[in-house]
């Protein structure tokens, strides 16, 4: 997912929690309606690294025999883009079902940056509706909130905190560009970044004094 579009530290990272020599991993652009760009990008980071490939695609006509391989994937990535129509596109076509029962098998690891991260959980900071604002809406595989970009958009850190604060949103996970949450039976089992000084931080209501109706505590971070 580098600018460069070579594979990253976190690429591979994902690839080697499949436990497999050539697993099958499968792109879903849904959020950014199918950009070519970025299907190609993803086709050429993926390419180099002698994995199997396929991609998700909803806006075609062919959308019901690809939501049908979805099944066979041993890692599925999730690009960025616009979260509530993602959410919404899965739906409609059944791929919010199909991804809870793989979940449910445990046989599969589910990844995703930006619309794609926040997707798991409960709900998340989104623009989708212009402004940053608190959404509910998520797959509700991972439990509470997520905000991705931490430290990458003025507005989005102190929109999610005081969502948390006043209730809008469930306590949940930030996450600065480059670091990563790695779950585990919906539990966090490692965080890890390919940036140093890139964070995780657990951001929870509190009733403080101090606090401002919420604290924010950075994770310890292994770097990739």
């Amino acid at each position: 997912m580098s600018a460069q579009g070579a594979p990253t530290s976190l690429d591979r990272y994902l690839l080697e929690l499949t436990g497999k020599s050539a697993p099958l991993v499968c792109f879903a652009p849904t959020a950014s309606a199918d950009d070519p760009q970025y299907i190609n990008k993803f086709l050429m980071a993926y390419g180099q690294i002698g994995v199997r490939t396929m991609v998700l695609t909803l806006w075609h006509s062919d959308s019901r025999a690809s939501v049908e391989r979805l099944k066979e994937a041993d890692l599925v990535l999730v690009g960025g883009g616009h979260t509530v129509n993602l959410l919404a596109l899965w739906k409609a076509h059944k791929v919010d079902r199909a991804l809870r029962e793989m979940a449910a098998s445990g046989n599969v690891v589910l990844a995703g940056v930006s619309a794609g991260g926040a997707c798991w959980f409960e709900g998340c900071v989104t623009d989708s509706f212009g402004d940053f604002t608190a959404w509910r809406g998520g797959l509700e595989i991972l439990p509470g909130s997520f905000c991705p970009h931490y430290d990458g958009e003025a507005d989005r850190a102190p929109t999610f905190t005081e969502a948390i604060a006043e209730g809008d949103l469930p306590g949940g996970w930030a996450a600065d560009d480059g670091a990563a949450i790695h779950f585990t039976d919906q539990a966090p089992a490692a965080f890890v970044t390919e940036r140093k000084g890139a964070k995780v931080y657990h951001v929870l209501p509190s009733d403080l004094p101090t606090s401002s109706g919420v604290l924010a505590q950075p994770q310890e971070m292994t770097v990739l």
